[in-house]
């Protein structure tokens, strides 16, 4: 290593600890990335390095002291997206000198977006009355979805969270599984029984949907219904058919908004062109008040290896 300097970065005793990591995981990515040694003398951080690795390396913490100093959570998924993000300049989103960013405050913290993708995604959500949010797992397109519709709930700018996904491969053929209709409908919904527990908490999921505030649903319930000052979420719209896709876009009532989320590269449809997913954002994406956001690899937050999956899968759909 060719040292030139330390540079010091003063922090709180729990600020060392946010920033270094689990078993100081954080800082072995930041000196891996960056060719520094860290070190955490008394009262904060020690980079030694280069110039240029200790300036990227800087740069780093300080956009996760900024988190931290408005008590965001600091996860490895922010440090490795920091750590990609070209030239080690802090993104947009990493800058909260605002609460524009801050989707709702959650159970585990501020639910913010965590990329530039995201970040615009959240802004289609803040500005449109029907956004498509289209994207590989993992890329946050239902988890901000369904925080910013909790978020619209909890201040009473709607009256309803409405969440509906096809079931059983888009066929919604439910009446053979056991139970009432949660019952049934629940299993298919585990992913956004997690985001809303998340958001809300246990005790808080619950009361909501006693108060019928929060309610979950199959495709086939939403027909012959209109549904007003409401927030509706239609998840996994790549299994909807065209027919179904056009049923459940118009159900939208007065004083309502709509998210439709789906990766149109998994369509479990027997006839992947029947998908209407696909269909609307070709036929309604240039509408006045329509908002189509397209995430991709890059946006994946969960483990870092789910991202370059996607992208494997991705090259090999191109080239096929």
């Amino acid at each position: 290593m060719s040292t030139v300097t330390d540079d010091f970065i003063e922090l709180s005793e729990d600020g060392v600890l946010a920033l270094t990591g689990p078993n100081e995981r954080y800082l072995a990515l930041i000196e891996a990335a960056y060719n520094v040694l860290v070190e955490t003398p008394g009262g904060g951080l020690s980079v030694t390095g280069d110039v240029a690795g200790r300036q990227k390396a800087k740069a780093i913490f300080g956009a996760l002291k900024k988190r931290f100093d408005k008590g965001l959570d600091i996860s490895e998924a922010d440090v490795r997206l920091l750590i990609q993000n070209p030239l080690g300049k802090t993104p947009a989103w990493a800058d909260h000198h605002s609460n524009s960013h801050v989707v709702v405050m959650g159970r585990k913290g501020a639910v913010v977006p965590k990329t530039e993708g995201q970040a615009g995604y959240f802004q289609q959500l803040l500005t449109k009355s029907l956004v498509f949010g289209l994207g590989p797992a993992g890329s946050g397109k239902t988890f901000l979805a369904v925080a910013h519709g909790t978020q619209l709930l909890m201040k009473g700018a709607v009256d309803r969270l409405v969440i509906a996904r096809p079931a059983v491969e888009a066929g919604e053929k439910l009446g053979f599984l056991p139970g009432d209709l949660n019952e049934k409908v629940d299993p298919y919904m585990m992913p956004i029984w997690q985001a809303l527990d998340d958001i809300l908490g246990a005790d808080g999921l619950r009361k909501r949907r006693e108060r019928n505030e929060i309610e979950v649903a199959p495709l086939a319930y939403m027909r012959g219904r209109t549904l007003s000052n409401a927030y509706v979420i239609i998840d996994e719209a790549q299994n909807t058919t065209k027919q179904q896709m056009k049923m459940v876009l118009t159900r939208l009532g007065e004083g309502s908004k709509m998210v439709v989320t789906g990766d149109p590269s998994q369509v479990d449809l027997p006839n992947a062109r029947e998908s209407g997913l696909a269909h609307a954002v070709s036929l309604l994406g240039r509408l006045e008040g329509v908002g189509v956001s397209r995430l991709t690899a890059d946006d994946v937050v969960r483990h870092e290896l789910v991202a370059r999956i996607v992208r494997a899968y991705d090259n090999e759909f191109k080239e096929s």
